[in-house]
């Protein structure tokens, strides 16, 4: 098993603190979270999954897979944080999604609600587009955010209040490709 020291040297970045949720822990939460959103959709209506980019594409593609139902899948970039653990505040939209929204059911992925400014910009957004409806779906939640537009209907993990990395998280762009997500 690789420790935290051979994981930072191997990727040029910090040292992991510790391991929060093992890559055993995380398949078996979106499992459940798969099975929950399909049985929450009607099966003759279109579902959109949206992904945020670029930390949900992890979680998004494991996520999708689990969820037994046709979708249609795009994603939609967002950028606040920057090379800082702490988010600038500054909400930039970098991709807008394709596909079209207007009357369908729109599922709006995550891969964690830390300061809401994210969630917050982009959700009245997507609802000036005219979803049938719109839900949100997160990996982590902090519990630190202001009340939300949106609060999330599916969660996967409680977060700490620590910076947190892999399974799609990042440090300055490190850290992505864990199967696990640890603590910097």
């Amino acid at each position: 098993m690789q420790t935290s020291t051979d994981i930072a040297a191997r990727l040029g970045g910090q040292e992991l603190r510790r391991i929060v949720y093992s890559e055993k822990d995380i398949a078996e939460r979106v499992d459940i979270m798969g099975r929950a959103i399909g049985a929450h959709y009607p099966d003759d209506e279109p579902l959109l999954v949206i992904g945020l980019l670029k930390g949900s594409f992890i979680f998004l593609a494991d996520l999708v897979r689990r969820i037994p139902r046709p979708l249609v899948v795009d994603f939609l970039g967002a950028a606040s944080y920057g090379s800082a653990t702490v988010s600038s505040g500054n909400v930039r939209l970098v991709y807008d999604p394709e596909a079209e929204i207007a009357g369908k059911h729109v599922l709006l992925v995550e891969d964690i609600i830390d300061s809401g400014n994210t969630v917050n910009r982009l959700v009245p957004k997507l609802r000036e587009r005219g979803p049938r409806s719109l839900e949100l779906c997160a990996l982590l939640h902090k519990r630190l955010a202001p009340p939300l537009r949106l609060e999330p209907r599916w969660v996967g993990f409680e977060a700490p209040p620590e910076f947190l990395v892999g399974y799609g998280l990042d440090y300055s762009e490190n850290y992505r490709g864990l199967p696990f997500i640890g603590s910097i």
